[in-house]
């Protein structure tokens, strides 16, 4: 059946996850000081990591307590915890420390390849929309990306869109993909119909398939073609009749 709309995972999907910064620690006291006006950072970059990872575990042991198999965090909440700093900070100053943190722990890009292939999908047509577990600090890393593309998170703008944070629960919870299925469904779109591209089998794939969509898993290797593949095998997909 022809493809009519595409929903992509964004992590290690449309964004390339890799390494911190080699000068995490120095960039974190630096944002301390130009952020409070103080010599260092009340915690280390590591020790605040510990502290979260304690307040993560305990937020999950909460929420699977209460019936819900694959909970989320709201990450601005938590960080609020474990950094009370951030009470003294305007709504957007926190937003930008939180954005600068997330950058400090890891480093995303965008391929060129998928770049080229969302402006062809977008220009075919296609309804274009996201399925990612993820946190606010999330979106402000794709429109940084697209941007540098000369693209926009409003290629998305159609949907629908599923963003873990917004839910309290993730992938590979089967509601992921059912909520997605309904709100195609008021689109007058099907599940057959639409294209659920993401790396992981488990989280991604498996689900998905579970509740009819069709999908790609991407590699970074030549798949199969079909089912699997790079960027370029999943433009000629998309391509085809």
């Amino acid at each position: 059946m022809r493809t009519r709309a595409v929903l992509f995972d964004i992590y290690n999907t449309l964004l390339v996850v890799g390494p911190p910064p080699t000068d995490a620690p120095a960039r974190w006291d630096r944002l301390w000081q130009q952020t409070y006006n103080v010599a260092a950072a009340r915690v280390s970059l590591e020790e605040c990591s510990r502290t979260c990872e304690h307040l993560i575990a305990r937020e999950h042991a909460s929420a699977r307590a209460a019936g819900i198999a694959f909970p989320e965090i709201f990450w601005p909440a938590l960080a609020a915890e474990a950094l009370p700093e951030l009470a003294a900070l305007p709504a957007a100053q926190v937003d930008d420390f939180l954005s600068a943190h997330a950058q400090l722990i890891r480093s995303v890009s965008l391929p060129d390849a998928a770049a080229t292939l969302l402006k062809q999908a977008h220009a075919a047509g296609l309804r274009l929309g996201l399925v990612s577990n993820c946190q606010p600090y999330t979106l402000r890393e794709l429109d940084t990306v697209l941007a540098a593309a000369g693209l926009a998170r409003a290629l998305f703008a159609a949907g629908p869109c599923f963003f873990s944070f917004q839910a309290g629960f993730s992938k590979p919870d089967p509601h992921v993909f059912r909520w997605l299925a309904a709100r195609l469904r008021t689109a007058g779109l099907g599940v057959e119909e639409t294209l659920v591209v993401g790396d992981r089998p488990d989280n991604d794939i498996e689900p998905a398939r579970r509740q009819g969509f069709a999908t790609w898993r991407l590699t970074t290797v030549a798949g199969d073609g079909r089912a699997e593949g790079n960027w370029f095998q999943l433009a000629r997909r998309l391509a085809s009749p």
